[in-house]
C-alpha cells in the first residue's frame, strides 16, 4: 500500500521537517520519501485543505465497556473513535466486568484490538477485582503486555498495600498508578465542595480529598523508591505537592483530564449529568493553576479521561448518575482553545515514554505514526460530532478549535 500525502505541514519538534510543508511518501506502513513536491505512482492520494501531520497522539487514560458494558463502547467502535478523534494510540483502563486483574485478560483485551490502526494497551488493576484488599498478579500481566497498574477512579485506601505494590513492582520497572482521592474525606460529595455546592445543594469533595492522597503516595514514594503516576489531578495544591516531589528527585509524574482545565464547576447549575466527573470540576483559582502546571511541565500529560456511561445512567437524577464524561472527540479541539498548536502536540505526544511506548520522529525511513488533522477549524461541537455508542459529552455546545482528519500507522490509515 502506497498512500501520499500533498503539502502537509508537519509538526514534530524532533523532525529537521519540523513547520515545513511537505509532500510524505508512505509504503507498507514506512515513511520512504519527504520532500517539497512527489510525483509517482501510489494507491491512494490525501489532499486536504490546510493539512498538518504530528506524530502519532497518545492517550493516557482511556475507558471503553467490553468485556462487561459493551452497550456502552465495544473495543472496535471505541479504537474507531480514537482513531477518528486522532488517537493513534491509547491506554485502557481495566474498569470492565469482570475486571481486568490478570495474565488472560491482557492478553484477551489485546487480541481484540491486533489488527487495528490503534494501539492499545491495557493498564492492569492493581488489586484483585480493583477491590483494594490483595494485590493482583502484576508482573504476569507486566508479561502479558500491560503498561501500568491501577484502580480505575478506586483510591488505594491501605497504604501498606501501595508500598508493597512500588517495592515489588521495582523488579520488572513496572508503573504505579494511584488515584488521588481520601474516600473518608470525600465521603457522599459528588462535586467540588464550594459555594456552587452549597447553592445547589449537593454535597461536596473538598480539595483536601484530594491533596491528603497525594501527600501519603509522595511519601510512600519516598519511602520505597520505584515510580508512581497519578492519573487526573484537579487542584492548585495538588500541582505545587507534585512539583515539590520533582525537584526532591521523586520518580512521579501526573495528568489532568481536559475537562478540569476547562471547566469550572459554575457549569453545574443546570444539573446537567454530564457534569458529574470525578474529580470533580473545581474553581477558576485550580483550572488557571492546572494550565500553568501543563506549560511548565510539573503536570506530564493531559488526557480526554473518555468514559463512555449508558443514557440509562446518565439520564437519571444528578445524585444517581455515574460519574464520567467521553472525550476523545474533543480533546485535540479543547487544548486547541487555551494552548497552542505546537504545545498541544507536545501535550498529546509527551505521555508515551513514561508508559514505554515508542515516540517515532517523522523521519525518513522511520515506521508511520501519524497524526493527520487541521488546527485552525472553529466549529460548535454537537451530538453530530460524536463517534462513541454512548453521547455522555461534558463539550455539547461547546465552541472548540481543531479537529482531526485521522492517523496513519504501521497497520494501516483510518478516518481519512
Amino acid at each position: 500500500m502506497r498512500l501520499l500525502l500533498k503539502s502537509a505541514t508537519i509538526i514534530d519538534k524532533q523532525s529537521v521537517y519540523h513547520n515545513k510543508k511537505q509532500d510524505i511518501l508512505i509504503e507498507n506502513g514506512i515513511i520512504k520519501e519527504i520532500a517539497e513536491e512527489i510525483s509517482t505512482t501510489v494507491d491512494k492520494v490525501i489532499d486536504k485543505k490546510n493539512l498538518h501531520v504530528s506524530r502519532g497522539w497518545f492517550d493516557s487514560s482511556v475507558s471503553f465497556g467490553e468485556p462487561g458494558f459493551e452497550e456502552r463502547e465495544t473495543i472496535a467502535n471505541g479504537l474507531d473513535t480514537a482513531a477518528k478523534s486522532g488517537f493513534s494510540s491509547i491506554a485502557l483502563n481495566p474498569n470492565t466486568a469482570p475486571v481486568i486483574d490478570n495474565n488472560g485478560a491482557i492478553t484477551s483485551v489485546k487480541s481484540k484490538a491486533a489488527h487495528h490502526p490503534v494501539k492499545l494497551f491495557p493498564i492492569g488493576a492493581l488489586s484483585l477485582k480493583g477491590e483494594g484488599v490483595d494485590l493482583a498478579e502484576l508482573y504476569d500481566m507486566k508479561q502479558g503486555g500491560a503498561v501500568a497498574f491501577g484502580d480505575y477512579k478506586s483510591p488505594i485506601k491501605n497504604p501498606n498495600l501501595l508500598k508493597i505494590a512500588l517495592q515489588y513492582a521495582q523488579n520488572f520497572d513496572a508503573l504505579v498508578q494511584s488515584f488521588p482521592q481520601e474516600n473518608r474525606i470525600a465521603g457522599k460529595g459528588m462535586v467540588n465542595e464550594g459555594q456552587s455546592s452549597t447553592s445547589l445543594g449537593l454535597k461536596g469533595i473538598p480539595n483536601l480529598a484530594e491533596e491528603l492522597q497525594i501527600t501519603r503516595d509522595l511519601y510512600l514514594l519516598e519511602y520505597t523508591g520505584g515510580k508512581i503516576h497519578i492519573p487526573t489531578i484537579s487542584t492548585k495544591k495538588s500541582v505545587a505537592l507534585i512539583r515539590e516531589a520533582k525537584n526532591k528527585g521523586l520518580d512521579v509524574s501526573c495528568s489532568v483530564a481536559v475537562h478540569n482545565l476547562i471547566f469550572t464547576d459554575e457549569l453545574l447549575q443546570d444539573f446537567d449529568t454530564n457534569t458529574k466527573v470525578l474529580p470533580p470540576l473545581r474553581i477558576k483559582e485550580d483550572t488557571e493553576a492546572l494550565i500553568a502546571g501543563v506549560k511548565d511541565g510539573t503536570i506530564d500529560m493531559v488526557t480526554s479521561d473518555h468514559n463512555p456511561i449508558d443514557s440509562e445512567n446518565k439520564k437519571v437524577e444528578f445524585d444517581n448518575a455515574l460519574y464520567g464524561t467521553i472525550g476523545l472527540e474533543s480533546a485535540f479541539g479543547a487544548l486547541n482553545t487555551l494552548f497552542s498548536t505546537e504545545e498541544v502536540i507536545e501535550i498529546l505526544t509527551k505521555g508515551k515514554q513514561r508508559f514505554g511506548l515508542k515516540d517515532i520522529a517523522i523521519e525518513e525511513g522511520n515506521v508511520a505514526d501519524l497524526t493527520l488533522f487541521d488546527p485552525d477549524k472553529q466549529y460548535k461541537f454537537t451530538e453530530a460530532h460524536i463517534f462513541s455508542t454512548s453521547q455522555n459529552s461534558i463539550f455539547k455546545s461547546y465552541s472548540l478549535k481543531g479537529k482531526a482528519f485521522g492517523i496513519i500507522t504501521k497497520t494501516g490509515d483510518f478516518g481519512l
